[in-house]
């Protein structure tokens, strides 16, 4: 299990020292901004929808290794998804993070995200790597206002 958890930081690490999509898109149509109070991590989070598939999904901000490399993850795993795709993987991410008694095995398709099992180990944590996820849910809702953790 030390392996697999060493794995698991080690691919959060890399999405922090080189995130991907880390960008402003040039013409989103959605957009979103999150903080969290608690530790200063900020993210603005943009899409571009075709009908109801995300196009193209991109992210700014500054925040912890967690927040950025959920962030990078994030918007990897979602492109070309649909709304109704990306809604149900951020149902499961943040069950994943927050349930009493998470299932054993990540969901299918999770790929890189089971990385995120072991914040549930650090609950101050949880809001930086959730963070990302409720600002593209309120963005792909139509949100006008920054979402908050808190």
């Amino acid at each position: 299990m030390s392996e697999l958890r060493e794995l698991y930081q080690e691919v959060i690490l890399d999405h922090n020292r080189k995130p991907r999509n880390f960008r402003k898109l040039a013409a989103p149509t959605q957009t979103a901004e999150g903080y969290n109070p608690l530790c200063g991590d900020r993210v603005s989070v943009e899409a571009q929808l075709e009908g109801d598939v995300i196009r193209d999904l991109a992210f700014q901000g500054s925040g912890c290794a967690i927040s950025k490399a959920s962030a990078s993850m994030m918007t990897a795993t979602l492109k070309g998804k649909t709304m109704a795709e990306a809604e149900e993987l951020f149902e499961q991410f943040h069950r994943m993070l927050t349930e009493s008694r998470p299932s054993a095995e990540p969901p299918e398709g999770f790929g890189k995200l089971a990385a995120f099992a072991g914040v549930r180990e650090f609950p101050i944590r949880i809001k930086c790597a959730t963070l990302p996820w409720h600002a593209l849910h309120a963005a792909l809702a139509g949100q006008a206002e920054p979402v908050s953790t808190e």
